[in-house]
């Protein structure tokens, strides 16, 4: 086995590629998993009621649709451990469409990556899907995200 067989693939479905070479997968839960795909080894829910568990490691963090998480602090420590994990292990953004939600926090790990927030939006955009980030509010708390403290 390589040392990156742990890795997902550059190119594959819902993969995004950070500026430090980390790997991430977004998701829409409403899709199926395709069952030749890598499962990951840590996963991020974002979803108003808990998911059903996984096969693997996960957390779930309370974020309604077309809305913002509910903890802040919670969110930023959420997706710092995913954004640190991710440098070494398979990790899945995932909420019920793909896009919103998870355009958003994955919009949050490039900025953690060092994207300037003002940028991440569009960087996850052009990187991962061009309609990802759906509300103003969730622009904004991407803008925002830098100044959050957990």
């Amino acid at each position: 086995m390589s040392d990156d067989a742990w890795a997902w693939r550059e190119g594959d479905p819902g993969v995004l590629a950070l500026p430090s070479g980390r790997l991430v997968r977004g998701r829409g839960l409403r899709r199926p998993l395709d069952p030749e795909a890598p499962v990951p080894a840590y996963g991020v829910y974002l979803l108003g009621a808990r998911p059903p568990r996984q096969p693997w490691e996960s957390c779930w963090l309370r974020w309604p649709d077309f809305r913002l998480p509910g903890d802040r602090a919670q969110a930023r420590a959420t997706l710092t451990e995913a954004w640190r994990r991710a440098a070494g292990e398979r990790v899945e953004i995932a909420c019920s469409g793909g896009r919103g939600r998870t355009g958003t926090a994955l919009a949050c790990l490039a900025v953690l990556d060092g994207v300037p927030p003002a940028e991440a939006v569009d960087y996850v955009r052009r990187h991962y899907d061009r309609r990802a980030v759906e509300t103003p509010w969730q622009r904004g708390y991407v803008r925002r995200f830098g100044e959050f403290t957990g």
